[in-house]
């Protein structure tokens, strides 16, 4: 194990449309390449728009035909079905051509009206059905398009933070945005500390702040990547039933898990299930949730687990 310094170090580098950032209180030369190459291994492995990525590769296939995939894309695609079942399908990744038809999806752009109707009350097969896991293979078993977006920055900062153990780094803060995974503690044994947004579409503030100890805090919302359509605003986030964006009064969500792909997946599937289901889900499993919602009097809070 590297011995802790008391020099700040501080790194950061584009991934995924956003930032990746890495602090830690070690010498470690040639770090910001390690943690580059690995979130750039997970983009190209999972990213929807990158036409070469091994994703874009499973979704080009013809249904029944194996795809040899990697292994973290596996684990990935294996996670989503996990969380899936325990969630009774609210976290599905077969929701490419929803996501594409209301702008979300590779090239960005408006809504597409023709493409919403065509989809709107048609009968979908939920992702777990639509979708076989073989040993380093797997294959569509429906012309469908998976999307991981609800879980492949939560895995990228896992991958981070397997770097960092990698080159004996105990205690360090790495993050894609707002998914973020901490190891150990800072100099003198505080925890890390990571802020919660208020979900202002405009200026999003801090609801508050989390310490994390070897966790993960993952966040999915409405205010950060939505569009305009007439006079509302529409979230990227997908109800697998309703084949459409959210509508159903949930803001955002952070859940902290052990790992930052199973924060994500399951804040996005909290997200979905709403205020009163996706509540009495995280307390029956004892997950760690913070639910916002916007009502007409501001954002109200309802917290599971240690935000309660």
């Amino acid at each position: 194990m590297l011995k802790t310094s008391t020099e700040r170090l501080e790194l950061r580098g584009p991934t995924m449309a956003a930032e990746w950032t890495a602090v830690c209180y070690a010498p470690a030369p040639g770090l910001k390449a390690a943690l580059a190459a690995a979130v750039e291994d997970v983009e190209q492995q999972m990213s929807h728009w990158r036409p070469g990525s091994d994703l874009n590769r499973l979704n080009a296939a013809a249904p029944g035909a194996w795809v040899a995939l990697p292994a973290d894309l596996m684990a990935v695609l294996a996670l989503g079905l996990k969380v899936g079942a325990a969630t009774g399908g609210a976290f599905d990744m077969a929701l490419g051509d929803l996501v594409a038809a209301w702008g979300f999806g590779p090239p960005a752009r408006r809504p597409d009206e023709a493409a919403i109707r065509a989809l709107t009350g048609k009968h979908r097969q939920p992702g777990a059905d639509v979708l076989e896991l073989g040993v380093g293979c797997a294959r569509r078993l429906a012309p469908v398009q998976f999307d991981l977006s609800g879980i492949a920055k939560g895995y990228g900062v896992d991958a981070m933070a397997r770097v960092m153990a990698a080159r004996g780094i105990a205690d360090f803060l790495v993050g894609i945005d707002g998914e973020m995974r901490a190891g150990g503690t800072k100099p003198g044994g505080a925890p890390w500390t990571v802020a919660i947004e208020t979900p202002d579409y405009d200026a999003p503030g801090e609801a508050g702040q989390v310490a994390l100890r070897d966790r993960a805090i993952a966040t999915s919302g409405d205010y950060r990547n939505f569009v305009q359509v007439g006079a509302a605003r529409v979230g990227h986030t997908m109800h697998p039933g309703r084949a459409a964006p959210l509508q159903n009064g949930v803001a955002a969500v952070s859940v902290l898990a052990a790992t930052c792909a199973e924060a994500d997946a399951w804040a996005t599937a909290l997200m979905v299930l709403g205020t009163q289901s996706g509540v009495a889900l995280a307390r029956a499993r004892e997950i760690d949730a913070l639910v916002q919602l916007r009502t007409p009097d501001g954002i109200r809070r309802i917290g599971t687990g240690c935000f309660a």
